[in-house]
């Protein structure tokens, strides 16, 4: 951090500005992706509690998946893993997320401590 502070590059307040409200900007956008991808995964999870009874019942029973904008009949023997693989790697991808959101985080902290930025309350 003491490194960071030798090498701080002069700002004007313009772009002091603009960089402030990127930051702001790329923390949205991480965040909404993320709900967006843990909504995704809630999906996933609710067709496989189905699935799984159907998959217990009659494991050859079809159902319809849809696969690139294309509805494909396939087995539910078939669907299910695929299903498992698919919400655990949008499990993945959420973690990633987080992780990107807090490293983000902890950037835009620091930009702000560096240029002495504190948000007053707005009317």
């Amino acid at each position: 951090m003491a490194s960071s502070k030798k090498k701080l590059t002069p700002l004007s307040d313009q772009e002091i500005q603009s960089k402030y409200g990127q930051f702001q900007s790329d923390l949205q956008a991480v965040a909404s992706k993320i709900g967006e991808l843990e909504s995704e995964a809630d999906e996933h999870s609710l067709v496989l509690t189905t699935l799984d009874e159907a998959l217990q019942d009659d494991p050859d029973r079809k159902c319809f998946r849809l696969i690139g904008g294309v509805l494909v009949e396939r087995t539910v023997k078939d669907v299910v893993p695929a299903l498992h693989t698919n919400r655990d790697g949008i499990r993945t991808a959420v973690k990633g997320l987080a992780d990107q959101y807090t490293s983000k985080e902890k950037e835009f902290e620091t930009f702000k401590e560096d240029y002495k930025i504190r948000v007053v309350g707005r009317v």
